[in-house]
């Protein structure tokens, strides 16, 4: 359904979803609140290895993310489809305030004569667990506000400008968080994360109180069944999502960047920041040239070949040595992953029906979502027992594997163009 706000003079090009208003508000809630978890995620994985020396402990951190969200993204998305969106989402920042503030208060020096060092890592279990929960709320909510707020024809912009966003302050997230960390501690670090959060919050004020919203006539389980039968019959929007899955289910090294800034390429908390910002910054420059050249002219075939060079920089992460040569290819694997990221996101927009949107989006989290995370445990348990560059060799090649399994099963859809993503692709292939 498309927003009833007054739309300004029509404009193709490179800038025309950032044209309304409310888009430019949901943009920087984005980005700010993707700003103060990216940096959570690199201060919690720095800390936790600090304390422990345990690369399984990064890979819990994941698990303790990934479980709940798994197990609540059905039922966030039947809430995010029949619920009014502002109001979710503030109630979703503010559980993420509260458990950022615990976090904080656990690394006050005065609270280290109640807290030992043994109690904080489960303690920083525990609030990512209830991170994890409101996330599961969090997809859904944006992915079906989105909807809403541009007309569907500027789907494409809307999608690459909403992800770069994302990926722009997943640059700066790690960096800052690394580079605050190093210099002033974790304490300080986590004042600023939840500045940050805070920002995100005022930007949910600009947008509209009241958005269309499904009304469900049905049980919450039939409700649901309909999201999960829509995705399950629709072959290219259930391809992309388990293409996605397997791959970063695999490619899920970068959890294990810690560990290579700590042990192997040796530069710190603050070169550790670095690393996460390097494939961020190959992303987001990689979606503003796509804001001009669109890799929709082919989605299927552009899709398969960013997964194979996404599980090949990571081969070619794994096995280097020198810390600029890691920074490229970890800027080469953010550049094809935004790829992947900004077909997946349109083709999802464009075949998922207005009344279903929360659904589907909790289902694309199911798949999508926490991937990363239990990639983080799967790259966790194989660095334990493999060791950590075998472990990363190992998920990069399962990852070509994967693209190149995917493409010998669908290539019908290879020569698709972006005219003929319509819903009636479900029975195509």
């Amino acid at each position: 359904m498309e927003t009833e706000e007054p739309q300004p003079p029509e404009k193709k090009g490179s800038f025309a979803a950032l044209r309304y208003r409310e888009f430019r508000s949901y943009i920087g809630m984005r980005f700010f609140f993707t700003f103060a978890y990216q940096m959570q995620a690199v201060v919690i994985g720095f800390h936790v290895y600090h304390l422990t020396k345990d690369p399984l402990a990064l890979g819990l951190i994941g698990l303790c993310e990934a479980v709940p969200a798994l197990s609540i993204a059905l039922y966030g998305g039947y809430v995010a489809d029949k619920s009014e969106k502002r109001g979710l989402l503030l109630k979703i920042f503010s559980a993420v305030f509260l458990c950022s503030t615990i976090m904080l208060v656990s690394t006050l020096e005065q609270m280290h004569q109640f807290i030992s060092a043994n109690h904080i890592v489960p303690i920083m279990y525990v609030m990512v667990f209830c991170i994890g929960l409101a996330r599961g709320f969090f997809g859904p909510a944006t992915f079906s506000l989105m909807g809403h707020i541009i007309p569907k024809k500027h789907y494409p912009n809307g999608s690459t400008w909403s992800s770069s966003s994302w990926q722009m302050a997943s640059i700066l997230g790690p960096a800052t968080g690394g580079l605050v960390y190093g210099f002033f501690g974790i304490t300080v670090t986590y004042v600023v994360i939840l500045i940050f959060i805070f920002f995100a919050l005022i930007c949910i004020f600009f947008l509209k109180k009241h958005y269309p919203h499904y009304i469900p006539k049905e049980s919450i389980l039939k409700s649901v069944s309909v999201g999960l039968n829509f995705v399950f019959t629709n072959k290219m929007m259930l391809g992309a999502m388990a293409l996605d899955l397997f791959s970063v289910f695999f490619g899920g090294a970068v959890a294990l960047l810690p560990v290579f800034a700590n042990d192997i390429l040796k530069v710190g908390s603050e070169g550790l920041g670095f690393m996460r910002a390097a494939a961020s910054s190959g992303a987001i420059l990689t979606m503003l040239a796509m804001t001009r050249f669109s890799p929709m002219n082919k989605p299927w075939r552009n899709l398969i070949i960013a997964v194979v060079g996404f599980g090949t920089s990571i081969i070619c992460y794994g096995l280097s040595k020198n810390f600029y040569l890691t920074l490229f290819l970890l800027f080469c694997e953010g550049a094809f992953d935004s790829v992947s990221v900004i077909i997946r996101q349109t083709i999802m927009q464009l075949l998922t029906p207005d009344e279903m949107r929360g659904r589907v989006s909790a289902v694309n989290s199911m798949f999508i979502g926490s991937s990363n995370e239990i990639g983080a445990l799967e790259s966790g348990l194989t660095a334990k027992l493999m060791g950590t560059v075998p472990a990363v060799v190992f998920g990069g090649s399962m990852t070509i594997f994967i693209a190149a399994t995917t493409w010998l099963k669908t290539k019908s859809l290879g020569q698709l163009k972006l005219q003929d993503i319509k819903p009636n692709l479900k029975n195509k292939g």
